[in-house]
């Protein structure tokens, strides 16, 4: 039975592939400081002798004994609130926790899969945007801490890669969304579905016409294993390339949840990024990947999900 290491395993995205790797065959170590991670997201596994959990932040390192043949690392805080309320865990967890990680894939000649994000392409100027495109990034703004703490694990592991011949891949992450997302976390699809359900109006930031790229979660982690299992080396996006504005996904969330709630508009956050759609044309050539449930479907499968038994807000602990 192959062994994989999944940090940030109790997270949102980072609990759906531990899932899945348990179901294709494997022993996985959910490695989680549960700073934001949930123990609630891993309660499928609970009694699974096939999972184990160690609660530390692998800023610090990582103590995980045995044989490793995957490391899977996706800790760190993903959201726009938690991340600019933990600025320097941000880029802690992206450098020393990035560097520890694949220190512990060379150690045991085990495949790296880093979950980098679309947010490495900054406000782009390219639309789609293809692996290729080097971005439009600020390095001083207050989303800097979360956009360049990714763009400097995507350069460490690369330098692993050249130094060491790791077998390094580098996921791309456009927003995905799905059960066990943490009401009041701050992405929009997860605001939108908390305020119409709470029959309160829906607040779009900006004019609503800036866009985004929304994959439903099993999409994103069957394309997250589909590419731990390749010869591929290197970064790939793994989203969906149906682009929508934040104003018709809200008008699709009132539909879904059956409310007709206002929608009132406030303040554009800074370096907001106005468009955000992948090329997937890579992943579709060596992965053979696409995704397969549309935003509508997507939409209504979560609020039925928030309807038959919300979760707790998240507690962002003290900094």
């Amino acid at each position: 039975m192959p062994r994989a290491v999944v940090t940030g395993g109790a997270g949102f995205l980072g609990s759906h592939l531990a899932e899945a790797l348990v179901g294709g065959g494997y022993e996985v170590v959910v490695v989680d400081d549960f700073s934001t991670g949930r123990r609630e997201n891993l309660a499928g596994l609970a009694d699974d002798p096939r999972c184990t959990v160690v609660e530390h932040d692998v800023s610090w390192g990582l103590p995980v004994s045995g044989p490793v043949d995957a490391v899977c690392h996706l800790a760190s805080p993903a959201s726009p609130p938690a991340y600019l309320a933990r600025p320097l865990e941000t880029l802690a967890v992206g450098s020393e926790g990035t560097r520890h990680a694949l220190a512990l894939a060379h150690a045991h000649g085990a495949r790296f899969l880093l979950a980098s994000t679309s947010e490495i392409y900054g406000d782009p100027l390219v639309h789609p945007q293809p692996e290729d495109y080097l971005g439009n990034v600020s390095s001083i703004g207050p989303r800097s801490v979360y956009d360049e703490a990714k763009r400097f694990a995507e350069a460490i592991t690369m330098a692993y890669h050249r130094t060491f011949g790791l077998d390094t891949k580098i996921v791309r992450i456009f927003n995905t969304y799905g059960p066990r997302m943490a009401p009041g976390d701050g992405r929009v699809v997860t605001n939108f579905i908390e305020q119409a359900l709470a029959g309160s109006p829906l607040t779009v930031y900006g004019d609503g016409t800036q866009t985004r790229s929304f994959c439903w979660v099993d999409d994103e982690v069957r394309g997250l294993v589909a590419l731990l299992h390749s010869d591929w080396t290197g970064p790939m996006n793994i989203g969906n390339p149906a682009e929508f504005t934040v104003r018709e996904l809200a008008e699709l969330v009132r539909e879904a949840a059956g409310v007709d709630v206002p929608i009132t508009f406030a303040p554009l956050p800074q370096d907001d990024p106005t468009r955000r759609r992948p090329d997937i044309t890579r992943a579709g050539a060596v992965l053979g990947w696409r995704p397969e449930v549309p935003l509508r479907e997507g939409v209504e499968r979560l609020v039925a999900w928030y309807r038959a038994g919300r979760p707790a807000p998240a507690r962002l602990p003290d900094r």
